[in-house]
């Protein structure tokens, strides 16, 4: 019997007009048939939100080469979860999202759009991985990202990941040292919110803040990204704190 030809999924939060989501896409065409369903505009750092208050449009679009897609009026996750339910051919073996400019490594992945597409594929039960260069410049060199994500998808594709478990890849601009596993990096930013006036004198706030790297541990995805890796991270949406929840059952109920 003649092995199945994979079916791939590829969504991203910079949008259609995004370079890293053509690149990602012509990567996976080497792998198997593509779809890409993507917001219609950036939805950078929206997270894991979903539409509820409004209708979802979906707008057939041709993204690059002969590969593509719909547009759609949502966040990642809402393109992710339309797909799933209603514009897919058939289930996708595979869930790509990216190519992001901008790292998601260390915090960034928990306000990322991006890694949430793909957490969104985890969660309705497919392969997913997530790919961003660090470089924010929308014509960076991506031929690492794309190096280091050919790799991954070989392996995704050939065995597959445990259940609730998302690839969160990383890579800098251009060429790396290589690609290594890491964890999440300890990380946070510190928020300061400039207040401004508008032409009608009435306050508002926009968002400044710095980040803060608080893990110098030689495995995490920062520390190596800056020493020219790229990286490679298992995330799951599952937050249970487990030895917690452990030892307080042994406290509270024995």
């Amino acid at each position: 019997m003649a092995k199945k030809t994979p079916y791939i999924l590829v969504s991203n939060d910079d949008g259609f007009f995004s370079n890293g989501i053509k690149a990602l896409a012509r990567l996976a065409a080497e792998f198997g048939r593509v779809v890409v369903i993507a917001p219609d505009r950036e939805q950078s750092a929206v997270g894991h939100a979903v539409t509820i208050h409004e209708p979802l449009r979906a707008n057939r679009v041709k993204v690059v080469d002969d590969i593509e897609g719909f547009a759609v009026t949502g966040t990642p996750a809402d393109c992710v979860k339309l797909a799933h339910d209603q514009l897919l051919e058939e289930k996708p073996d595979l869930v790509l999202s990216g190519i992001n400019h901008g790292s998601n490594a260390g915090i960034n992945l928990l306000y990322s759009g991006t890694v949430s597409a793909a957490t969104e594929g985890t969660v309705l039960g497919y392969p997913s991985i997530a790919v961003s260069c660090t470089d924010f410049d929308n014509s960076a060199d991506l031929s690492g990202c794309l190096d280091a994500a050919r790799l991954m998808i070989s392996q995704v594709l050939e065995s597959g990941l445990p259940k609730g478990i998302t690839l969160n890849i990383n890579a800098p601009a251009g060429p790396f040292k290589g690609l290594k596993w890491s964890k999440m990096a300890d990380s946070r930013y510190v928020e300061e919110y400039e207040g401004r006036q508008d032409p009608f004198k009435r306050p508002y706030f926009w968002l400044t803040g710095k980040f803060e790297l608080l893990d110098d541990s030689p495995d995490a995805d920062i520390q190596l990204l800056r020493q020219g890796f790229a990286t490679v991270t298992p995330i799951q949406y599952d937050l249970t704190h487990y030895l917690m929840l452990e030892e307080m059952k042994s406290k509270t109920e024995s």
